[in-house]
């Protein structure tokens, strides 16, 4: 194969290939029956003409035959006037009229032949052309059908292989990542805490001091508690001289500015 060949093929191939991208369907199925509806105009318009020739055809035989009977009525007319000769030329006349009226019988049955057989192709193309409308709904709705699916596959084809999925993964998996860190790292303080630990957990250990513990305390010192703890056997001997003491004291006392 020469080089201009190959060219030349490669053009055609391109060509073909970019006819076959902008070829759409529907457009196509529209421009195909327009172009059978065109051609079946011009067939009528044809066949028209041809039923009109052969309407012609008919009138001039009726003429033909009615001019041969009255060259019969005629030569009918001169018998009875005892005139053979005119008798004669009539009949002469009345065969010539009929010659020409068979000959256009002959012409007219056979272009009515010839009309009934366009008539009927021209009647089995009006019903292809009905029908091609008829297929064109549903070749136009199975053309939309697959290129909705083709296009639905496209799509979940992108979705899958997508940088945007796959940069979300990632992210998530990052996120995760770092979750876990920020609970180990949380941990590891709780674990290696400054102090000692022992201690820090005796401590924790201790139960707080409440208002109302403070406050019954006060009052066993004052003496005013309904039913106060017993004191230890060291605390009492203590205790019951500081009572003692703070009562005599307290006795003296008028006012808050004696305290």
């Amino acid at each position: 194969m020469g080089l201009f060949q190959r060219i030349s093929t490669l053009f055609k191939s391109e060509a073909n290939a970019a006819i076959d991208k902008m070829e759409d369907p529907e457009k196509m199925l529209n421009q195909s029956i327009r172009d059978m509806q065109e051609q079946l105009n011009q067939a009528k318009a044809q066949v028209a003409e041809s039923i009109a020739y052969e309407k012609r055809l008919k009138m001039q035989y009726d003429k033909a035959v009615e001019k041969a009977k009255e060259w019969e009525g005629k030569a009918m007319t001169a018998v009875n006037a005892g005139r053979d000769d005119l008798a004669t030329q009539a009949l002469e006349r009345q065969a010539e009229a009929q010659k020409e009226a068979d000959g256009f019988y002959k012409q007219w049955q056979q272009q009515k032949a010839g009309c009934d057989k366009i008539k009927e192709k021209l009647k089995s193309m009006n019903n292809k052309i009905e029908e091609a409308k008829r297929k064109k709904s549903l070749l136009v709705a199975q053309a939309k059908r697959a290129e909705a699916s083709k296009t639905i596959h496209e799509t979940l084809n992108g979705m899958n292989d997508g940088a945007a999925f796959s940069t979300f993964e990632r992210m998530a998996e990052k996120v995760e990542a770092m979750e876990a860190q920020a609970q180990a790292s949380e941990e590891l303080a709780v674990d290696y805490a400054s102090g000692d630990s022992l201690e820090n957990e005796l401590e924790n250990l201790k139960p707080a001091t409440s208002n109302s513990d403070a406050l019954a305390a006060l009052k066993a010192k004052m003496g005013k508690a309904n039913a106060a703890p017993a004191p230890a056997a060291g605390e009492q001997a203590y205790g019951g001289q500081y009572n003692n003491q703070a009562q005599g004291n307290l006795a003296n006392i008028s006012s808050w500015d004696d305290l």
